[in-house]
């Protein structure tokens, strides 16, 4: 007498319609649903269009003078004004804006780089490499970046603008790197990271491919918020005449020209003074909508 088999079901995969989102769909749902953030993304994005954009349409370029309106109010054909000598205020905003938000994005960018590069390299291998790095850190640190900007400019005056995010880049990325360093000192332990050695990956892949991709959050985060520092910065330093220099045009420039005139035409400063609150509040805003959606510990945003 044969004993009667008993089939097990098989199951069609394609009767659950529902699956799993993945993990980057789940954040970026969260970042959409974070009012203050898209707010900021659309008026930063406006902003940077319009300051792009809108020059090749306007008939008072920054360095064309109407003589016949010397230090004028705000008016319909100056609407931000004109200073002494007769220069459009608006056209003048509108090229420090493109001039401050370049020299930021270059310097973000070059943070991020070496940052992200040399935290990874330091919290995987640890060690000697690690403390050889953190000792560059270090000193790094101890570098005042006021010293440095203010030998570049009086040893090579005239220097170009994008001398500015250049040295920014090169002596700001010390924080970023000891965030990146923690994540990786905390990563390379998992479960994950094991499994990939285990099969053979190379420590670039396991780097790269494998623990890079989990701490993306934090990085982007971080390059985000340091656009408004490094403009921030930029402000200063044009503000103590060691950034952007005339016949160009930078924010911290226009504000530090306007000093004299606070007064007597308030318009020559409020404007470029507005215009980076404005762009910082914007990227402080987009970089707490980007905290929020990458934490999964938040609750403050469904996904």
């Amino acid at each position: 007498m044969t004993e009667p088999t008993t089939s097990v079901p098989v199951v069609d995969e394609r009767e659950f319609s529902v699956a799993a989102r993945s993990q980057w769909k789940t954040i970026v749902r969260r970042f959409l649903r974070h009012r203050p953030a898209m707010i900021s993304l659309f008026v930063l994005t406006s902003i940077t269009l319009f300051v792009f954009i809108f020059p090749y349409f306007w008939e008072w370029p920054f360095t064309k003078r109407d003589k016949l309106s010397l230090s004028k109010s705000p008016s319909w054909a100056h609407p931000f004004g004109t200073d002494g000598l007769g220069k459009d205020v608006m056209g003048r905003v509108m090229r420090g804006t493109q001039r401050s938000l370049e020299i930021a994005i270059i310097a973000s960018f070059l943070i991020t780089t070496i940052g992200v590069f040399l935290g990874a390299i330091a919290g995987y291998f640890r060690g000697w490499i690690d403390a050889i790095i953190m000792r560059f850190t270090d000193l790094v640190l101890t570098i005042p970046l006021l010293i440095i900007v203010a030998v570049v400019s009086v040893g090579y005056p005239g220097s170009p603008w994008y001398t500015i995010p250049v040295i920014l880049g090169i002596f700001a990325w010390t924080g970023l790197a000891r965030i990146v360093r923690a994540e990786f000192m905390s990563l390379r332990e998992k479960e994950f990271v094991e499994a990939a050695r285990a099969v053979g990956a190379r420590d670039r892949r396991i780097i790269f491919r494998h623990i890079l991709p989990n701490i993306a959050g934090p990085i982007i985060v971080a390059a985000t918020l340091s656009i408004a520092g490094t403009m921030i910065t930029e402000t200063a330093l044009s503000f103590l005449g060691l950034g952007v220099l005339p016949p160009d045009v930078s924010l911290g420039q226009l504000i530090q020209e306007s000093l004299t005139a606070f007064k007597t035409r308030p318009w020559l400063f409020w404007f470029p003074s507005a215009a980076i609150v404005l762009i910082c509040l914007c990227v402080n805003f987009i970089g707490d909508g980007l905290r929020d959606a990458f934490d999964p510990k938040q609750n403050r945003i469904k996904a």
